[in-house]
């Protein structure tokens, strides 16, 4: 979980203390690996496909997977960076995060995006970002690649590609990075 989303999560300001891990650096390569097969599979190669990743957690994840398709294919696809923090429902609910940048240097337009992400969870950053996309163009089709989906939908979205299913509780918390998927909760400092 990027440092961004740690200070949103309750208690405000408090510390990720991991619990358990559930996937480490290397089951978290191989998930890459098969979301990229996955992807290559399902778009019949990766003409008219684009990668963009949501701030902060899914940027590093879909530049990994960019990587593992130009593996594949031979195709290095230019990885799009989507910030959705002034898209969100929950606006004045949960403390507002800084702005980060967002930059989308290709076209969009009658493309198939595939938005990548570290934890889907409610659904709300997703359609938050369908929201943010909706300023750059409109895509022929949009999918979704997330690491871990770990279940408490409020709205109906499903991942087309997903690294592991991980139940939680609702006050668990999730913790993506290069070292592995660490599950665990915020305490106070």
């Amino acid at each position: 979980m990027a440092d961004r989303e740690r200070r949103g999560t309750p208690p405000y300001g408090g510390e990720f203390v991991a619990r358990s891990v559930v996937m480490d650096s290397d089951d978290l390569t191989r998930a890459i690996r098969r979301m990229a097969h996955e992807i290559v599979e399902h778009n019949h190669g990766l003409d008219g496909v684009e990668l963009i990743g949501l701030q902060t957690g899914g940027v590093p994840l879909a530049r990994l997977i960019a990587d593992d398709l130009e593996e594949i294919e031979g195709v290095r696809l230019d990885v799009g960076v989507l910030d959705v923090a002034f898209y969100r429902d929950d606006i004045g609910i949960r403390p507002v995060l800084a702005e980060e940048v967002t930059e989308i240097a290709f076209d969009v337009d009658a493309k198939t995006v595939v938005l990548v992400d570290d934890v889907l969870f409610t659904g709300r950053t997703i359609r938050a970002a369908l929201d943010a996309l909706g300023a750059y163009g409109r895509p022929r089709s949009v999918q979704l690649a997330v690491m871990i989906d770990r279940g408490h939908r409020e709205l109906p979205i499903r991942p087309d590609y997903v690294g592991k299913n991980l139940p939680t509780r609702r006050d668990e918390v999730v913790d993506v990075s290069p070292e592995g998927v660490r599950l665990g909760e915020m305490v106070r400092r």
